[in-house]
């Protein structure tokens, strides 16, 4: 059997200033403390890159990710879905609130994302009411979830993607109340929420291990996704290495895919076994936003994974950098392309792992 490739990207946020530009967007009231319409996301943007098109097609935001998708042919493709998505009015106390349009949602179909991961700080933005129509609209669209539910149970199963030669890959979606998620949101018996972890220690590790375990049949391979940390920063705090290395070593994981952060952090090899400590954005419509310039928060990852179906090694993992012009990803430039190298280069090389650049548009990993 081949090795399995799969597709891996960090938070896909296409409500908001998205969620205007597409075929079917919500009202743009907003309430945030300082702008109260999601329009004025979209002026802000063009106000840096140019004019955005209306009503465009549901393709649009994922640009030239469609051709590297359709280059790689991924068996399964996954994303940190960090928006809601529904019609509720009712916010959420908490400043910021994304949601977008369940007539929108086919933009999910459009890169045939297989399954989102939930457990993040703005999947209950709009409270338990639009949790459960974000449940309802994936369902609907046949992708998969894993990460939130309508109670304790439901949020901890995993997401069941069957591979072609046999085998599933098992998706577990965890938060950490460091990512900003509120610990009110956690799923309980009688209360939709969020899979959240009750810490990042050794307890934790036992109680994933046994959730794998429930679930795991000969032939599947498992990733662990889960939001945790800070926005912004390259530094990796020991308790998540500790915890991402107990999760490979004692707890059955195969791939550590992390998020949160807004822009790539380093990554390592655990055993043979990928951990991503941060993916960084995907989509969103922070272009024009300032503040962090130095961390590029405008350039983005696409990780393609190859599995080993044996033992869950990482057989390669090949990387292609894109940019954010215009709430649509495009290739990135070559210099763009030459720092992302480097930077990423410098914060994983104390792991062990080498980045080098293999194409005008590619970067692989491999063992130092």
């Amino acid at each position: 059997m081949e090795a399995p490739t799969v597709f891996l990207c960090g938070d896909v946020m296409t409500g908001r200033g998205i969620d205007q530009i597409l075929g079917a967007p919500l009202p743009p009231v907003l309430y945030e403390p300082v702008v109260d319409s999601a329009l004025d996301y979209v002026a802000l943007a063009e106000s840096v890159n140019g004019r955005i098109p209306r009503g465009v097609p549901p393709e649009y935001p994922w640009g030239d990710a469609l051709d590297a998708l359709r280059r790689r042919r991924p068996d399964v493709r996954i994303a940190n879905l960090e928006t809601a998505i529904t019609r509720s009015e009712t916010p959420e106390p908490k400043g910021i609130n994304y949601r977008m349009s369940p007539g929108n949602a086919t933009v999910l179909t459009a890169a045939g994302i297989d399954a989102c991961a939930l457990a993040n700080n703005h999947v209950l933005d709009w409270g338990s009411a639009g949790l459960l129509e974000t449940l309802s609209s994936l369902d609907q669209l046949a992708i998969r979830h894993a990460g939130a539910g309508a109670d304790d149970t439901h949020a901890a199963l995993p997401a069941a993607l069957p591979l072609p030669g046999g085998g599933r890959i098992l998706l577990f979606a965890w938060g950490h109340a460091g990512s900003g998620i509120p610990r009110g949101w956690s799923a309980t018996s009688g209360r939709p929420g969020v899979n959240l972890l009750p810490g990042l220690d050794a307890r934790t590790v036992a109680r994933v291990g046994a959730a794998v375990d429930a679930a795991r049949r000969p032939g599947d391979l498992v990733v662990a996704s889960i939001h945790w940390g800070s926005n912004w920063g390259y530094a990796i705090p020991s308790e998540q290495r500790r915890f991402a290395r107990a999760l490979i070593r004692e707890a059955g994981v195969h791939v550590v895919h992390g998020h949160s952060s807004h822009h790539a952090r380093g990554m390592e090899l655990v055993d043979g076994h990928l951990v991503l400590y941060g993916c960084g954005d995907f989509l969103n419509d922070y272009e024009g936003i300032g503040g962090y310039e130095a961390y590029r928060g405008d350039l983005a990852l696409m990780y393609f994974a190859r599995i080993a179906p044996d033992d869950g090694q990482l057989v390669g993992l090949d990387l292609v950098p894109l940019r954010l012009r215009r709430f649509r990803l495009e290739y990135a430039p070559g210099e763009d392309v030459d720092w992302l190298a480097a930077t990423l280069q410098r914060e994983s090389a104390p792991f062990g792992v080498e980045l080098r650049r293999t194409g005008p548009q590619a970067l692989a990993l491999s063992p130092r």
